[in-house]
C-alpha cells in the first residue's frame, strides 16, 4: 500500500512541476504584472501541494512526530514569509518570490530525506537568512548613493578572503571556510556578492582606460586570492561575472574575447600545478577506470540518474547516500534518482528562468550602477548552477559547487537569500519609481483637461461684462 501510495504521489508531483514551471515561462511573456498574478497564484497554490504530499511520503515511511512537527514548522513559513514580503513591498516580484519557495521545497524535503537533523539545521537557517534579508530591498531603496562604498567593500571582501587564505580550513584540496567557535561559514559565498557590488561602483566610475585598468586589478587580486586558496570555482565564477560585467559597461566585444582567452590559460595553468584539479579531470575523462577511488562520487551519480530514468523511482525508494557529499555538490543527482529526471530538468528550467528575469530587471534599471548589479549577480547565479549541474552529471569536472536554496550548506543559503533580496530590491525600487512616473503623469493630464475650462469660464465672464457695458451706454 505505501508503494502504491509513494508511485502515485510521484506521478502527481510530475505533473505539478510540469505545470509550475510552465507558468514560470508563461509569466516571462506577459508584459503586465497584474496580469500574470493569476500564474503567480496558482504557482504558490503548487508549493504548497507540493510540499504536502512529498512530506506526506516521508511521514508514512518513517511515522516519526518529529516529521509532522517540521512539516508543519515548514508550512507555517511558506504561509508567512510571502505575506510578509508582499505585505512590506506591494511591488515585489512575485516570480522570483515564488521560485525561491519551490527552491526551498525540493531542497528541505530532500534534505529530511538524506537525513532528518541536517533538515532541521537547514530549515533554522532558512528562518534566520528571511529575517536577515527582508529589510534589504528597504534599506537599498533609502540608500541610493550605495556607489560612494565601492572602496569599502573592496577592502571588506579582499580581507576576508586573506583570512581564509591563512587561516581558512582546507576541505577536499580546497581552503573555503574559516571556523570559529564551532561554526564554519564559507567567506567566498558573502565576498562574491561584495565583489559585484565593488565592481559595480568601479566601472560606473570608470572614465577612461587607465580606471578599467585599475578597476581590473582589483578584481584580479580577488581572483588570484581565491586561487591561492586553490578554491577554483568560486574563482571562475568571480572572474566569468567581472568579464560579462565590463562587457555591459564599455559595450566592446573585444573584453569577451579576451576574457575567453585568459579563462583557458588559467584552466591549463589549473590543471599543471594543482593536484586535486587533476583528479577531477581524470575522474571526468574516464571515471571508470578507477571506480573505487577518483571516479567513485561520479560514476555513483551518473548510477543514481541513470536508475532513476525519466520518472524516478519515489522518496524512499532509492539510495542517493551512496554519493558522497550528496547534501552538497551532487543534490540534483538525489533528485534525480528519487523524483525523476523530469523534475530536475523541471527545476533547471527554473533557474533559468530566474536568470531570465535577472536579466530583464537588468535592462529596466536607468542607473548604469544597478545594472552592473543585477548583470552581476544574475552571471554568478547562472554560472553556479551550471557548475553544480554539469559537475553531477559528467558535462564538465565537478568544482565543488552548491545549488542555490537547495544545496546543504548555512553559507550557500545566506548568499543566495541575499542576492535575490537585492534584485529584489531594484525591481521594487524601478516599480516604485514607475508608480511616480505615473501618478504625475495623470496630474499633468488632469491639470491640462482642467485649464481650458478655467480659460472658457473666464472669456465667457469677460463677454458678458462687455455686453452689459454696451447695454448701459445704450
Amino acid at each position: 500500500m505505501l508503494t502504491l501510495f509513494t508511485s502515485i504521489t510521484k506521478y502527481i508531483c510530475l505533473i505539478l512541476a510540469g505545470l509550475y514551471t510552465y507558468c514560470n515561462f508563461r509569466y516571462l511573456s506577459i508584459p503586465d504584472k497584474e496580469d500574470a498574478d493569476p500564474l503567480c497564484d496558482w504557482q504558490y497554490r503548487i508549493v504548497l501541494l507540493l510540499h504536502f504530499l512529498m512530506s506526506a511520503v516521508l511521514f508514512f515511511h518513517d511515522m516519526k512526530k518529529e516529521t509532522v512537527f517540521l512539516y508543519i514548522s515548514e508550512l507555517l513559513y511558506f504561509l508567512l514569509y510571502p505575506m510578509l514580503c508582499r505585505r512590506f513591498y506591494h511591488n515585489i516580484n512575485r516570480l522570483l518570490l515564488n521560485n525561491t519557495l519551490i527552491f526551498l521545497c525540493y531542497g528541505l524535503i530532500m534534505l529530511e530525506r538524506l537525513g532528518f537533523s541536517k533538515s532541521v539545521k537547514q530549515f533554522v537557517i532558512v528562518i534566520l537568512a528571511s529575517v536577515l534579508t527582508l529589510p534589504i530591498p528597504y534599506l537599498i531603496d533609502k540608500i541610493w548613493d550605495l556607489v560612494r562604498w565601492r572602496f569599502a567593500f573592496v577592502v571588506v571582501g579582499i580581507g576576508l578572503l586573506l583570512s581564509v587564505l591563512a587561516i581558512g580550513v582546507t576541505s577536499y584540496g580546497a581552503r573555503m571556510s574559516i571556523s570559529i567557535g564551532g561554526f564554519t561559514f564559507q567567506a567566498s559565498e558573502i565576498v562574491k556578492i561584495l565583489f559585484v557590488l565593488a565592481m559595480a561602483g568601479m566601472l560606473d566610475q570608470a572614465h577612461n582606460f587607465k580606471e578599467l585598468c585599475v578597476t581590473t586589478v582589483i578584481a584580479a587580486v580577488h581572483v588570484l586570492i581565491l586561487v591561492g586558496c586553490r578554491d577554483l570555482g568560486s574563482a571562475l565564477i568571480f572572474f566569468l561575472s567581472y568579464i560579462f560585467m565590463v562587457f555591459i559597461a564599455t559595450n566592446q566585444k573585444r573584453y569577451l574575447v579576451l576574457g575567453a582567452a585568459a579563462a583557458g590559460m588559467a584552466a591549463v595553468f589549473s590543471y599543471h600545478f594543482f593536484s586535486h584539479v587533476r583528479t577531477r579531470v581524470f575522474a571526468f575523462i574516464d571515471p571508470w577506470a578507477d571506480i573505487s577511488d577518483k571516479g567513485y562520487q561520479i560514476t555513483q551519480s551518473l548510477f543514481a540518474i541513470g536508475t532513476g530514468g525519466f520518472t524516478g523511482l519515489g522518496l524512499c525508494q532509492g539510495m542517493p547516500k551512496k554519493i558522497p557529499i550528496v547534501e552538497k555538490d551532487f543534490i540534483i543527482s538525489a533528485i534525480s534518482e528519487e523524483l525523476g529526471a523530469a523534475t530536475a530538468i523541471a527545476i533547471i528550467l527554473i533557474c533559468l528562468g530566474c536568470f531570465m528575469q535577472m536579466m530583464m530587471i537588468g535592462t529596466y534599471m536607468e542607473s548604469l550602477f544597478y545594472k552592473l548589479i543585477a548583470v552581476g549577480l544574475a552571471i554568478q547565479y547562472v554560472t553556479q548552477v551550471f557548475l553544480t549541474i554539469g559537475g553531477a552529471i559528467k558535462f564538465i569536472p565537478s568544482t565543488g559547487v552548491t545549488l542555490p536554496f537547495i544545496s546543504y550548506g548555512g553559507s550557500s543559503l545566506i548568499a543566495s537569500f541575499l542576492v535575490f533580496a537585492i534584485i529584489q530590491a531594484m525591481f521594487i525600487i524601478q516599480g516604485n519609481e514607475d508608480e511616480k512616473e505615473l501618478s504625475a503623469l495623470y496630474q499633468s493630464r488632469e491639470q491640462e483637461m482642467d485649464e481650458p475650462d478655467s480659460a472658457q469660464e473666464g472669456y465667457s465672464a469677460e463677454q458678458v461684462s462687455e455686453s452689459e457695458l454696451f447695454d448701459d451706454e445704450e
